[in-house]
């Protein structure tokens, strides 16, 4: 019985998504699940992240992590403005991450490509630019269409943001819902993060130039073997040459950001 009723559940929320635009213009399939219901499944994986990783005791670190996400998001729209949380997790890998409901999780491993805050701020602007611009929502909503019906709680894959993250996949229509916020973004999400991001950084008063040299970095520490970042991308370079065309565009943005007081001194 509640199988059926989940699979009628499932079926209704699907039918019940709607066309959305993103913020650059782009048409998407969305509304599968509520925002509260966005905002409650990236709470419970935060939750669950923090609780099967080790996080960093380094509260120098932290606090530095913390100036610069408070910063980029100051600048976020006023129905995306929270209390935005901040985790750093003591992990070598050059990783990031930014889910519903206001949570940032960094692995202490990104201070060996991002070098300085302009460079953090990319990471963190490029994450936050995931949620403003609804790619979880639009996973799920694109996974659900797919898979009801189909086995979609045996749905989780590997994931992005790390195992524990992950492990979160365990409540009731979770493994759908926690894929469409674990899974991999796609091509077309990506380079939408990397718009959204550079302008959201250049916004905040850190030199979106930066993001270009930060990808520089996550290239040349990648040796044999990309990164998961740039698993989605089959040119690097192409990306590199994207941001670093678009930061001339912004140039005024970022002037116009010192010019009126926003000077973050993070580290």
């Amino acid at each position: 019985m509640k199988p059926l009723l989940l699979g009628l559940a499932i079926a209704t929320a699907v039918t019940a998504c709607a066309t959305a635009t993103s913020p650059t213009g782009r048409s998407q399939q969305v509304g599968a699940v509520s925002q509260e219901q966005l905002n409650q499944m990236g709470e419970q994986a935060f939750a669950q992240a923090k609780a099967q990783n080790r996080l960093s005791t380094n509260s120098s670190q932290t606090n530095y992590v913390r100036c610069v996400v408070n910063s980029v998001t100051r600048e976020l729209p006023a129905n995306w403005q929270a209390n935005w949380e901040t985790a750093l997790f003591a992990d070598e890998s050059p990783n990031a991450f930014a889910l519903p409901g206001g949570k940032v999780g960094i692995n202490t491993g990104i201070f060996t490509v991002a070098r300085n805050q302009d460079q953090l701020a990319a990471v963190i602007a490029h994450e936050v630019g995931h949620v403003v611009s609804r790619h979880h929502d639009e996973r799920i909503t694109r996974q659900m269409g797919a898979q009801a019906g189909l086995g979609i709680l045996g749905a989780i894959v590997g994931s992005q943001y790390g195992q524990g993250a992950a492990n979160a996949a365990g409540q009731v229509g979770g493994a759908a819902v926690q894929a469409g916020l674990l899974l991999p973004n796609n091509r077309t999400q990506e380079l939408e993060a990397d718009v959204v991001g550079q302008q959201l950084m250049a916004k905040a008063g850190f030199d979106p130039v930066q993001a270009v040299n930060l990808w520089q970095n996550m290239i040349a520490a990648s040796s044999s073997r990309q990164p998961e970042w740039l698993s989605t991308h089959p040119d690097p370079q192409s990306r590199i040459q994207e941001l670093r065309q678009r930061a001339g565009s912004l140039a005024s943005t970022y002037q116009q950001a010192r010019s009126s007081g926003r000077t973050p001194r993070c580290g």
